[in-house]
Parts: C-alpha cells; sequence; structure tokens
C-alpha cells in the first residue's frame, strides 16, 4: 500500500497513515473484505515504527472501519451510515470549479439513458438507445480474425500505427464507398474512434463558443448535447417527409450566418426519414453560396429495405465543402468504436493533428482484425443479412403498432435505418410517458428537439435492437402506459 508521509507536517505520522486509509475505505478504494497490509510490513515499507502502525489501525478499528482477526490479519468491514462522510462538511471546491463548470447542468445522453435500462424489473424491453443487434454480428469469427492478425502482425499491430488509420483499412472503406457511388482516396480518409469522435473532432476544429450550428430538429441527442458541451448555439429547421426544409434554410442562413450545417440526409435520426435528391443539391448550393461547411452524418447509410439509394452530400460536393462521417459501429458492434471522416483541403490535416491530440490513435489491433473481416467479403453478407432480419422486424413494428395503438399514434415506414417515430395523435406529455413507460417495462427514446424549439408529441422507437416477440410485448406495454395516462 501506498502512503505518502510528510515528516515535515505538525500532523503525527499515525495520523497521516489512518487519514488515508480512511479515505481509501470511505470512496470504496478498498472493497469491504480487503486484507490490509501486516503491521509489521506496513512499518518496513513506509519506514516507521511498528507502534505507529498500530496505532493508526487501532483508530480504525475503534470507528469500525476495519477489523482485527486473531491469526488471520486485518480486514475491512462494511461501511455503516454513521461512519460515511458527510457532504454537508465537506470543504468547499476550489473557485475554477465555482465558475462556469458549476453552472453546467449535463443532461442524460441517449446512449446513458440506454444503459440505465439495463435492469429494470422483469424483463425491459429497450426501445431507447442508437445501436443495431450486437446479437447478429459473427463474435466468434471476428475473435479468430483478431487471434490471426496478432498471430501475423505481432507487436506492429499491438502498436500506435499510422495517426490517420491503418492504411489497408483505408483503402478498404474507399472501396465500400466506390460501391455506393462516394469516389475518395485513402489521403482523404482519417480513422476515428467512431462516429461521434468524428462529429466531436470537426466541432471542436471549426467552431468556437457562441458560433451557432445549423440542424435539423428533431435531431441526434448525442451531436445535440455535444454543441451545447461546447457552448455552441442550434438553430433547428424542421424535418417533413423529404427531410430538412431547404426552403426555410436560406432565411436563417441569412439571420443567424451559422458557421457549420450538420445533417442526418439518409435514414435520419430520429424521424428516420431521407433527404430528397433535390433537396440535397439545393443545400449544397446554399452552402457554397453562403460559405457555410456541411457536416454529414451517414450513420446508417447502407441500411436500406426499400426503394433507390440516393447520392450522399459529400458524392454531389465537387469543392470540399462537405465533411462526411460515417461508423461501423451500428452495423457490427458498438463496442468495436471504429468510425471515419472524409474530408479534401487543409482541413483534413489539421483534423488529423487534432484527432492525434485528442487520443494519439484509433485501437490499430481492431483496425488490422476489421479490415481482415471486410477484405474477405464478411462484411457484405453481414449486410445483407442484417437487412432482411431489420426489414421484418421493422414490419412487426408498424403492424404491432397499427393493431395496438392506431388510436393513440401515427407513424410512417421508414424505408432503412433503425427507428420508427411516432407521432402522439392526443396532447401528452413526452417526459411523462417515457416515465410511465419504464415503470410499464419499456424504454423509450429521449428528447431529441433543438434548445428552444418546443417538445413535439413524437416518440423514437429503436426496432433494430429487440427480437419481434420483445417488439410485440413492448408495444403492448406502451399501450398500457398510454392507457394509464388517458385515466389520470
Amino acid at each position: 500500500m501506498r502512503i505518502h508521509i510528510d515528516r515535515t507536517r505538525k500532523s503525527p505520522l499515525y495520523r497521516q497513515i489512518e487519514n488515508h486509509i480512511r479515505k481509501t475505505i470511505l470512496s470504496g478504494n478498498l472493497q469491504i473484505g480487503t486484507k490490509l497490509p501486516a503491521v509489521r510490513q506496513m512499518a518496513k515499507d513506509l519506514g516507521v515504527n511498528r507502534i505507529t502502525i498500530e496505532t493508526a489501525y487501532d483508530l480504525l478499528e475503534a470507528d469500525g472501519l476495519i477489523e482485527k482477526r486473531v491469526g488471520s490479519g486485518t480486514f475491512v468491514l462494511p461501511i455503516h451510515k454513521s461512519t460515511q462522510p458527510n457532504k454537508k462538511e465537506e470543504s468547499k471546491w476550489p473557485l475554477w470549479q465555482q465558475g462556469p463548470l458549476g453552472r453546467i447542468k449535463p443532461e442524460v445522453t441517449d446512449l446513458e439513458q440506454f444503459n440505465e435500462t439495463l435492469q429494470p424489473p422483469e424483463n425491459p424491453i429497450r426501445f431507447a438507445g442508437g445501436v443495431g443487434d450486437p446479437n447478429l454480428f459473427p463474435v466468434n469469427e471476428f475473435g479468430k480474425i483478431i487471434q490471426r492478425v496478432i498471430k501475423k502482425d505481432g507487436i506492429i499491430g499491438l502498436s500506435y500505427g499510422e495517426p490517420n488509420g491503418y492504411l489497408p483499412l483505408r483503402q478498404t472503406i474507399c472501396q465500400i464507398l466506390a460501391n455506393q457511388g462516394l469516389q475518395t482516396n485513402p489521403e482523404n480518409v482519417l480513422i476515428t474512434t467512431g462516429s461521434q469522435q468524428a462529429i466531436n473532432l470537426v466541432t471542436q476544429l471549426l467552431l468556437q463558443p457562441g458560433d451557432i450550428v445549423l440542424t435539423e430538429s428533431p435531431s441526434y441527442s448525442g451531436a445535440l448535447d455535444l454543441f451545447k458541451a461546447h457552448h455552441l448555439h442550434t438553430i433547428g429547421i424542421p424535418v417533413d417527409e423529404d427531410g430538412m426544409r431547404i426552403d426555410l434554410v436560406e432565411e436563417k442562413l441569412q439571420q443567424h450566418h451559422p458557421k457549420l450545417i450538420y445533417t442526418i440526409p439518409n435514414f435520419h435520426n430520429p424521424t428516420g426519414v431521407c433527404m430528397s435528391g433535390k433537396r440535397r443539391r439545393q443545400l449544397l448550393a446554399l452552402a457554397e453560396k453562403y460559405n457555410v461547411p456541411i457536416l454529414e452524418d451517414d450513420y446508417v447509410g447502407d441500411l436500406r429495405y426499400d426503394g433507390c439509394a440516393l447520392p450522399t452530400l459529400k458524392a454531389l460536393d465537387c469543392g470540399g465543402r462537405v465533411i462526411y462521417t460515417s461508423t461501423f459501429s451500428k452495423m457490427l458492434m458498438p463496442d468495436l468504436r471504429i468510425g471515419y471522416i472524409i474530408s479534401e483541403g487543409p482541413v483534413y490535416k489539421s483534423l488529423v493533428h487534432l484527432k492525434c491530440l485528442n487520443d494519439l490513435a484509433t485501437s490499430n489491433l481492431f483496425q488490422r482484425a476489421l479490415d481482415a473481416y471486410l477484405s474477405i467479403g464478411r462484411y457484405q453478407s453481414h449486410l445483407r443479412k442484417t437487412i432482411r432480419i431489420y426489414r421484418k422486424r421493422r414490419d412487426c413494428a408498424i403492424n404491432t403498432v397499427g393493431k395496438l395503438l392506431k388510436e393513440k399514434v401515427s407513424c410512417t415506414t421508414p424505408k432503412g435505418g433503425l427507428f420508427l417515430w411516432l407521432s402522439l395523435l392526443d396532447q401528452i406529455d413526452p417526459q411523462e410517458l417515457i416515465e410511465t413507460a419504464q415503470k410499464c417495462g419499456v424504454s423509450l427514446g429521449t428528447v431529441f428537439t433543438v434548445e428552444g424549439d418546443d417538445q413535439a408529441q413524437h416518440l423514437r422507437i429503436n426496432f433494430a435492437f429487440q427480437t419481434e416477440d420483445n417488439i410485440v410485448l413492448g408495444i403492448k406495454r406502451l399501450s398500457q402506459a398510454l392507457e394509464i395516462l388517458d385515466q389520470s
């Protein structure tokens, strides 16, 4: 046990040792039943007299924090309420923690809300969260690939690797994107730790506190929370069946002079709609006219169930006005945490430099394993299988909503993605419904509206994460929650 003791202080050595162990126990860093070092060994390690250690242990035992057992040693005891620290008696935080940090009120993120619903009673159905079903991913096969990479590449595969990402993986990504109509080069690809980091890097590089971001409203809560954390202002543009209302964009550009347009044109989160081809070209024209960069978040662009694919904004961009980001986390494993950015011009090198400052590099081992998985054709096979399963789950959700909630909600059928967007037909507080549904055993999506906009009468359901049986059960529980609110 490492304990810093200061022989120049007036406080006795036994008291310094006793205070250190006390704080460690009360903080939970010394768990119940942990055996403390023997008196003789502790005294030797700290260079003090045995009596010093014995006195410290006696004080801790008197307060019921430890127990000496003859022939066994000294052990940590369960903490009783009387021994827990009183928050009212804690010293005040330093001034720098009482300023802007003290005024920030952290909100529950989409991921945090999803994780908080992992342990409710009686088999909860989780419609919250923005991930696909990790049970569909061939974990054993991917594990064998990782083992082969370690055996083949050795220590090189466990090093930091290239700052902009593993070159073969960047080349593979270019091939995948080319099949989707987006032509790019490995020199324009930056591997990131998920798309969330990609959004964060662009935000850090291009924006300063007080700047304005133009985005759809509603929009991805993770991005909205990120903009708020960077002290940015968001201006929302309504969404209809053809995506962002481009007819309202120019007025906002003239009025607010935003420094960034953030958009999810494919299977928009949370509404599931796709921006029409005409609107995509109109948005690019406005970005060029008003000299505003576009951040295109294509988080599940390849999860299409119906209709024809539309070109990404990046595919239509000829002048480096669009920064494109996507991820493998939704299609494969949430914890894979590999995304990427496509950009050209000076901004690319700046993003690479900023990426290095943030975390040096994305996992080199996982990059190499992912490239091996993608290169042998497994990804396209997995994609086809996933689309087939998710399409059935979407249809199951649509049919069940139509049967059980047709007088309560309305929704359209998304052509891809992960979500159903339900419009409440009655005036119900969405937050109250979320809380009531939680008690009924079903968790729903969080708030997605841009700050300042009224919270719309909508709910998001993630149908991809659940089996068809659980989808039916979850919607039944949602129906029960709506009935409870009707009767209250």
